[in-house]
């Protein structure tokens, strides 16, 4: 039997749609962060017109005993910001300073999906920067370090109908970003990411590199299925990757993983490290979030034993 490298918290999902103040159709995909001792989520809560806003939710545990704040964080109701229109979704949030967070997250609107950045320092409200990179483009994660004085965004944009990660620099902050680049490509045909591929939780520092948890989906019998795998970046310039797991380390296999509004699907935009342990929060059949932990030591043992980089050598199109 196959090592299980992350386990489920509990027999279930950690909130559904009954746990919320209003009536909503699913909550998922949260992005996450640490503040003065407390779990924050950031969850996407789409309601029953089909648009999603992002509403935050505080946990002394980050268990249970979730408070979920009475308004939303980030939601399309402002004119001056028309490429939300159609929803605010998928928040992934960076620590940059002693009060600072950066949330990447996908503005939807008529014209497509496209990263948009925020900030905040209390989550209680944000200042938005705006659109970074338009449509189609999703998936978004900033590094929480500068390298050599740029700081990197990962993103996915769609090019030539090619779904695969990719990098872009700013040197000015978090508004102007230049000098794009390939990170991961998806690796076709009949592979666990063959489809298409884009960034789960933020990169994670650690002593051999920058650990990133990635989604790939591949299709089966006209469905897709979303797992996630591991790779791992080099510590001062994460524009290159060192190790890349072959296999998945985690899909759905729960009831509530496999069967939703969108079935086979485990998705994650945020995960914490605490100790040695790594809580990765993630949406389950776009309708659910569920709660999976591992230690950071099995899951570089893992990317370093099924490193596919060996065997291939670089990837192609990875950074300078």
């Amino acid at each position: 039997m196959a090592q299980k490298i992350f386990t489920r918290h509990g027999r279930g999902p950690l909130l559904t749609p009954k746990d919320l103040p209003i009536e909503v159709d699913a909550v998922f995909n949260p992005g996450v962060a640490e503040v003065d001792g407390e779990v924050v989520l950031l969850l996407r809560i789409e309601d029953r017109t089909g648009i999603s806003q992002i509403r935050v939710a505080r946990s002394a545990n980050g268990v249970d005993n979730w408070k979920i704040a009475d308004k939303p964080l980030l939601e399309p109701d402002l004119p001056e910001f028309p490429f939300e229109e159609w929803g605010c979704e998928d928040a992934r949030v960076t620590r940059t300073g002693p009060r600072e967070w950066v949330i990447a997250y996908t503005a939807y609107s008529r014209y497509g999906p496209a990263v948009a950045l925020a900030t905040t320092s209390d989550f209680d409200s944000v200042t938005r920067l705006g659109v970074m990179l338009p449509p189609t483009n999703k998936d978004a994660a900033v590094f929480p370090q500068a390298f050599d004085g740029t700081q990197i965004l990962l993103h996915r944009p769609v090019t030539g109908g090619q779904e695969h990660i990719w990098y872009a620099c700013s040197s000015a902050g978090f508004s102007y970003w230049s000098q794009p680049g390939v990170l991961l490509a998806d690796r076709g045909g009949p592979w666990w990411d063959g489809l298409r591929i884009g960034v789960g939780a933020p990169p994670i520092r650690t002593a051999e590199g920058w650990l990133l948890i990635y989604h790939g989906v591949k299709d089966m019998a006209g469905r897709p299925v979303y797992r996630l795998g591991l790779a791992l970046l080099e510590r001062d310039n994460p524009r290159r990757a060192i190790a890349r797991a072959s296999q998945w380390v985690f899909a759905p296999e729960a009831d509530w993983e496999q069967r939703g509004l969108i079935p086979n699907v485990v998705y994650t935009c945020g995960a914490l490290v605490r100790g040695d342990e790594v809580w990765m929060y993630y949406g389950a059949a776009d309708t659910v979030i569920g709660l999976a932990r591992a230690t950071l030591s099995d899951l570089l043992a893992f990317v370093r034993e099924h490193n596919f980089l060996d065997r291939v050598g670089p990837e192609k199109g990875t950074g300078p």
